[in-house]
C-alpha cells in the first residue's frame, strides 16, 4: 500500500512538472495563432521559425556564449576546487567555501546589478564580452560545488601510491586526480552550460550594443504577445536538452564501467592468469 501511494505521488508530481511543457509542445503544432483553442495540426510555426533569421542568429549567439562560458568556468572552477581542497588551514578553507556558497545563493538581480555597476565604473562597454564575463562569474561557483565532493571523497592513498611509484606532482594531477574527478568536471560543465543557456536576470543587466540572448529576446517578444513561433523554438530546445541529458548519462555510465574494470584488474590480477 505504501509503495502504491509513493508511486501515485511520484506520478502526480512529475505530471504536474511536465504538464506545462507538454502543453507548450502541443500548441507549437496548433494551426491557430494563440494558445486559446486547438484549431488543427500544422508545421507552419516551425517554418516561420526557420525563416526568422534574426531569431536563429540569436540562438546561435546564445549557444556560443553558453559553450564558451561553460568551458572557461569549468577550467577556472576546476583549478579553484583543487586549490581549495589543498588548503591545510581549516578556517581559511571554510572561509573560501563560504564565499563560494554566498555567490550561489545571492539573488540574480543583485549579481546583475553589481556587475552592471562594475562595468559602468570601469568604462567597459556592454555587449558580448560583458555578458561572457558575467556568465563565467556566476558559473564558476557551480563548477566548484560539483567538483569539491569528488575531491573530498578521493582517498589520499591513491596519491601516496602514485608518488611511491615515482610519479611527480604533474603526473599525479594528470593521471590520478583529474581522471578520478572527471565525472564532477563533466557535471560542472553541463550545469554551467545549462545555467548560461537559460539565464535571464543577470543577462538582462549586462547586454547591450545590439547583442542579446534567447531568454532576453523571448521576454521582449512576450511583452508584445507570445507567438507560437516561440513554442516551436521551445520545443526544439526541450528536445536538445533531453539529448544532452542522455548524452551525459551515457558518458557517465561508460566512465563508471571503465572504472570498475580497472578496479577488477587491480584486485584480481591472479585470476586472469
Amino acid at each position: 500500500m505504501k509503495n502504491k501511494t509513493a508511486h501515485l505521488y511520484l506520478i502526480f508530481l512529475f505530471a504536474l512538472l511536465y504538464a506545462p511543457i507538454f502543453f507548450l509542445v502541443l500548441y507549437s503544432f496548433n494551426a491557430g495563432t494563440t494558445m486559446q483553442g486547438w484549431q488543427g495540426f500544422t508545421w507552419s510555426h516551425y517554418q516561420e521559425l526557420f525563416s526568422d533569421y534574426h531569431l536563429i542568429e540569436i540562438v546561435l549567439d546564445t549557444l556560443v556564449l553558453a559553450l564558451l562560458s561553460a568551458l572557461i568556468a569549468t577550467t577556472v572552477g576546476t583549478v579553484g576546487a583543487l586549490l581549495i581542497n589543498r588548503q591545510k588551514n581549516r578556517i581559511w578553507k571554510n572561509t573560501l567555501l563560504s564565499l563560494n556558497n554566498v555567490l550561489l545563493v545571492s539573488p540574480d538581480v543583485i549579481i546583475g546589478a553589481s556587475l552592471l555597476i562594475l562595468f559602468t565604473v570601469c568604462g567597459f562597454s556592454l555587449g558580448f564580452i560583458s555578458t561572457l564575463f558575467a556568465h563565467i562569474a556566476f558559473s564558476i561557483p557551480i563548477v566548484v560545488l560539483m567538483i569539491l565532493p569528488r575531491l573530498q571523497e578521493m582517498s589520499h592513498s591513491l596519491i601516496d601510491a602514485a608518488k611511491d611509484l615515482g610519479a611527480n606532482d604533474q603526473q599525479v594531477l594528470s593521471q590520478v586526480t583529474l581522471p578520478y574527478i572527471s565525472p564532477g568536471i563533466l557535471a560542472g560543465f553541463f550545469m554551467a552550460f545549462t545555467y548560461s543557456l537559460d539565464d535571464f536576470a543577470v543577462t538582462f543587466f549586462v547586454t547591450g550594443n545590439g547583442f542579446t540572448t534567447l531568454s532576453v529576446e523571448i521576454y521582449s517578444r512576450a511583452r508584445q504577445g507570445v507567438s507560437l513561433e516561440i513554442n516551436a523554438l521551445s520545443t526544439i530546445m526541450f528536445l536538445v536538452s533531453i539529448i544532452l541529458v542522455l548524452f551525459y548519462y551515457l558518458i557517465n555510465q561508460r566512465a563508471n564501467r571503465q572504472r570498475k574494470n580497472k578496479l577488477t584488474k587491480m584486485v584480481l590480477p591472479g585470476e586472469r592468469e
